[in-house]
């Protein structure tokens, strides 16, 4: 699976992000065993300390947790997976909104805009 790097943000914190978005969506599926801090590193073309960096921030969300002999492990919190799910969804809506907003359309006109979308599917 490949990361999608740009240079515009620090590199640990995209890295979280889209390990955070793999998570919640059962890439990585609760309890389970989660790759070492080389493996990531070596997938994305990173340096393992900025790998470390992005894993401790995950950590610090709840998302994994370190066990000194068995390594790194996905939560099996539903309650946290949850909620990051409906943050990254929150996240998602207000940069629609806001793009949508550049392009002159008011909020209402977006959120029908959006429902007409989805009514096509």
């Amino acid at each position: 699976m490949d990361f999608d790097l740009k240079s515009s943000r620090p590199i640990w914190l995209q890295l979280a992000e889209q390990l955070g978005r793999r998570i919640v969506t059962g890439v990585y599926p609760p309890g389970s065993r989660f790759p070492t801090v080389r493996e990531l590193a070596a997938e994305a073309g990173v340096n393992p300390n900025t790998m470390q960096r992005a894993m401790a921030q995950l950590e610090s969300e709840g998302l994994v947790a370190t066990n000194r002999t068995l390594g790194r492990s996905v939560t099996e919190d539903v309650g946290v997976l949850d909620a990051t799910r409906k943050r990254l969804a929150e996240e998602l809506t207000e940069k629609y909104f806001s793009d949508m907003k550049e392009l002159g359309f008011a909020r209402s006109e977006a959120a029908a805009l959006a429902a007409e979308g989805k009514e096509k599917e």
